[in-house]
């Protein structure tokens, strides 16, 4: 005989749904801030380069100039922190986000173009911060710290999302039409991730005398340069993969397919990786993160097949959150009384080498007449990460 559901249970199930609707919530913001306001760039370069002959300096300075953007919405949040907990702040860079994105196919000056990337680094940054700040701690609080990681695979799942779309809006109105398609996509997304979590995150309390220790600081600084040159590194990639492959005799066809690859990889990396963390500790796991990464680089030096692309592609995408994750995770242990400014901090950090990446990247590429030697050095950025990981014995190492 079926027994009725007791009141207690009833209000567990809510409470699961609740906590539910702000874990989809926040995936939206990412999906929004990352996957389109920040990485959609990269699958919409190639069709710019067809459609209007835009050199490989060029995208690297608008790539450029939307990660110095990003820098500096890190280093006001941790300048400023209580805009971390501004909702005003919060929509305004949601709307903005969604603005810039649409508006780039509105126009064709590199001047305007660059101006958008730069408000859209700016807001991605703010948005990331919030988003991992108010969906993070607010899973926290229910108890269900161990759902964090699914919050970053929004990255991955809005990068698959644009590999999939772009396509489509190219075939409907070029290189213009996917970037007017892409911000209407992050604006339909908004409306459910507000619906969905209205209501539903309570306020925090907060502690107005917690300080971020001396030692904290000292123990943040490995972690803060190897980040550095993983930024540096990584971003070669992350900017001109689909570009590469769309240059590529006989790949044409699955450049976007790549683009795809690298967001599916990304999906399960911020659970994995963590996973694994646990199991070998932050160190051992890094370590496997960065020379996986780099030996996905290394192989699309001269990735001539389906199966290499593939390979550089899905190593690329299930390394680069899942450093993101881990490297978060590590920062917020070292401070444990001032985790949003060691978010801050190390995503200054990690803003800065992107900064730079994507410049020289594109005009050594143009130099060179290939993408050879940035790869070849961005490999070995990487390679610097792992370098400096495996040294630092006192602060990264766990039992």
């Amino acid at each position: 005989m079926a027994t009725k559901p007791t009141i207690g249970s009833r209000y567990t199930v809510q409470g699961e749904w609740s906590s539910v609707c702000v874990l989809l919530g926040g995936i939206f913001g990412m999906i929004i801030a990352m996957g389109i306001g920040r990485f959609a760039f990269t699958p919409i370069l190639p069709l710019m380069q067809r459609d209007l002959g835009m050199s490989n300096s060029v995208a690297g300075w608008l790539a450029g100039l939307n990660y110095l953007g990003y820098l500096a919405g890190a280093v006001l949040c941790s300048i400023v922190p209580r805009l971390i907990r501004s909702k005003y702040v919060a929509i305004i860079s949601l709307l903005l986000s969604i603005v810039t994105t649409a508006a780039m196919g509105l126009t064709e000056s590199a001047l305007w173009w660059g101006t958008l990337r730069l408000v859209s680094g700016v807001v991605s940054a703010l948005l990331f911060i919030i988003v991992s700040a108010e969906i993070g701690e607010a899973l926290v609080r229910r108890g269900l710290g161990h759902w964090v990681g699914a919050l970053y695979g929004g990255v991955g799942a809005g990068i698959a999302l644009s590999g999939l779309t772009i396509p489509w809006l190219d075939h409907v109105g070029q290189w213009d039409g996917a970037w007017l398609g892409m911000g209407a996509l992050a604006g339909i997304l908004a409306v459910f991730g507000i619906a969905i979590t209205k209501g539903k995150i309570d306020a925090p309390k907060i502690d107005a005398h917690r300080l971020t220790s001396r030692k904290g600081m000292l123990q943040l600084w490995p972690l803060v340069v190897a980040y550095f040159f993983e930024g540096l590194g990584y971003i070669v990639t992350a900017t001109f993969l689909v570009a590469i492959v769309a240059t590529t005799p006989g790949l044409e066809a699955y450049a976007a397919y790549s683009w795809v690859a690298v967001g599916l990889a990304a999906v399960p990396s911020t659970v994995l990786w963590p996973l694994l963390s646990r199991r070998t500790g932050n160190k051992k796991a890094l370590m496997a993160a960065y020379m996986l990464q780099a030996s996905g680089i290394l192989i699309s030096l001269h990735a001539d097949s389906v199966i290499e692309v593939m390979f550089a592609a899905i190593t690329f995408g299930g390394t680069f959150m899942g450093i993101v994750a881990l490297t978060l995770a590590e920062g917020n242990a070292r401070m444990p009384n001032d985790g949003k400014r060691s978010a801050a901090i190390l995503t200054a950090s990690f803003g800065t080498g992107q900064i730079l990446g994507p410049i020289l990247a594109g005009l050594l590429a143009d130099m060179q007449d290939g993408f050879a030697l940035p790869l070849l050095l961005a490999a070995m950025c990487v390679m610097i990460g792992w370098v400096i990981t495996a040294l630092d014995h006192h602060f990264i190492s766990q039992k």
